[in-house]
């Protein structure tokens, strides 16, 4: 199942919506890849090994699940999370892309590629269907711990070299 949604940070026409910068934003997206616990509650324990510049592996426990991934840096555009096959995993990729198309206006556009294909069946659809939901929700999430994090000032200085 591919899947891709945007999600809007920064729009000039919404004066509801609080600005932040796509630095901030840059810097949240990088503490999801590094402190993911701070994002997803039900995650047990991360170790990051392997740091190089632009890059780190991550080994994530979900109770009795382990997953291997790396993470792939590209400053102020791009995390992304490559999950290669392992066990009854199949390889897997994440990316949060930082868009920024007019002036003042800034998104995130979440991708995500399962590796199993399209679903062919209905059970298989209906799952596919839930994973999407439960993405989403799970990006909003994201953006509103980011957005936090930006107004108590904790995005203001480097996470990362």
């Amino acid at each position: 199942m591919k899947f891709e949604h945007l999600i809007v940070i920064n729009d000039p026409l919404n004066p509801l919506i609080d600005t932040i910068t796509r630095e901030q934003l840059w810097r949240g997206l990088v503490l999801r890849a590094e402190s993911p616990k701070m994002f997803v509650p039900h995650l047990d324990e991360c170790t990051i090994s392997e740091r190089e510049a632009g890059s780190f592996a991550r080994r994530l426990r979900y109770g009795e699940l382990e997953i291997r991934d790396r993470v792939l840096l590209t400053p102020l555009q791009e995390v992304r999370v490559e999950v290669p096959a392992q066990g009854e995993i199949a390889a897997s990729t994440l990316s949060m892309t930082i868009e920024a198309p007019s002036e003042g206006v800034l998104f995130v556009r979440f991708r995500y590629d399962d590796g199993l294909g399209e679903a062919r069946d209905d059970v298989s659809k209906m799952y596919d269907e839930f994973k999407k939901s439960a993405y989403q929700e799970s990006d909003l999430d994201t953006v509103r711990i980011v957005r936090q994090l930006a107004a108590e000032g904790k995005l203001d200085t480097s996470l990362l070299n």
